[in-house]
């Protein structure tokens, strides 16, 4: 997990040393308003931090406690969703009632909304607000949250909210000029359709593949400067594409070369990019490079 700091505030992994400091703050029952438990007790608030403390996830998710100047003021939690299906990401944010009303919460759920979106680059952040908690509605909306209906979670109904990633500095295409239509679609269409894509448009010298807002070129132009590609030269080196599993990226690996890939550092094969990296690395006859890297992330104990 990682440390996150605004103008205010620090969020730290949440610690068993912060036990106490918790307690304290849900010792208020005003902080319990809108859940199902009452944290005031102080048994059933230390509870709760043991069930923080034993989180075991993905990597760069878990619980944090919200510090500032050095006090702990509140807890927050980025972490798959024990209520929604698909164990999707949930972002929760709790700040002590003595704190409210300066746009704390609003700091700290932002810095973690990045984190997840940025840092990490999760699809979707998810939240689940109480449907009379006004403030707390307030600051999703604040955040970008979309509302998509209401369900009962934790024991009552809740509004269901999801935050998207910004649309602002993500791709909107990639272009590859190659010397042979026919081979990059043997290569590139393959890979590409296995991934989800679909041909989106075609002329006579290129075709493209479309997979949600973003779109892949490749163009036989008739102003091409040289006869191949070379990508150890300045430009274009390789393309990275995320694989759901590392049984997909070995299913692919496997059946790469029947289709124009070949396979590159093999003999390091799924961690030529380290330990912490599970990716095929794969060349095809125009000698493009593309990296599979599963999404999962390498096998416990890599």
């Amino acid at each position: 997990m990682t440390l996150l700091a605004t103008p205010r505030l620090t969020l730290r992994p949440l610690a068993e040393a912060d036990r106490e400091a918790v307690v304290e703050v849900f010792a208020d029952p005003e902080m319990s308003r809108y859940f199902a438990a009452d944290f005031s007790d102080p048994a059933t608030a230390s509870a709760m931090v043991d069930r923080r403390l034993a989180y075991d996830g993905p990597a760069g998710q878990g619980h944090w406690v919200i510090e500032r100047d050095g006090r702990v003021i509140g807890v927050a939690h980025l972490r798959p969703s024990g209520e929604l299906p698909g164990g999707v990401p949930e972002l929760g944010y709790y700040v002590a009632s003595a704190h409210a009303g300066q746009g704390l919460a609003t700091e700290a759920a932002r810095a973690l909304l990045d984190h997840g979106l940025g840092t990490l680059g999760l699809p979707a952040v998810w939240a689940l607000v109480h449907e009379r908690n006004e403030a707390s509605r307030k600051v999703a909306a604040r955040l970008g949250f979309l509302d998509v209906g209401s369900g009962v979670h934790y024991g009552d109904l809740h509004r269901v909210l999801v935050a998207l990633p910004a649309v602002s500095g993500r791709p909107h295409h990639i272009e590859l000029w190659v010397p042979d239509l026919a081979e990059a679609e043997r290569s590139w269409g393959w890979l590409l359709g296995e991934l989800g894509w679909r041909e989106f448009q075609r002329w006579p010298d290129g075709v493209s593949w479309r997979l949600g807002a973003t779109y892949l070129v490749a163009e036989a132009s008739p102003a091409l400067t040289a006869e191949a590609h070379e990508r150890t030269r300045p430009g274009l080196n390789h393309l990275a594409l995320h694989v759901d599993t590392r049984a997909q990226v070995d299913d692919l690996s496997s059946r790469a070369p029947n289709h124009g890939w070949r396979p590159l550092f093999a003999e390091k094969y799924p961690h030529a990019g380290g330990p912490a990296h599970y990716a095929a690395y794969l060349e095809n006859e125009a000698g493009f490079e593309v990296e599979l890297v599963a999404a999962e992330g390498p096998a416990a104990g890599a």
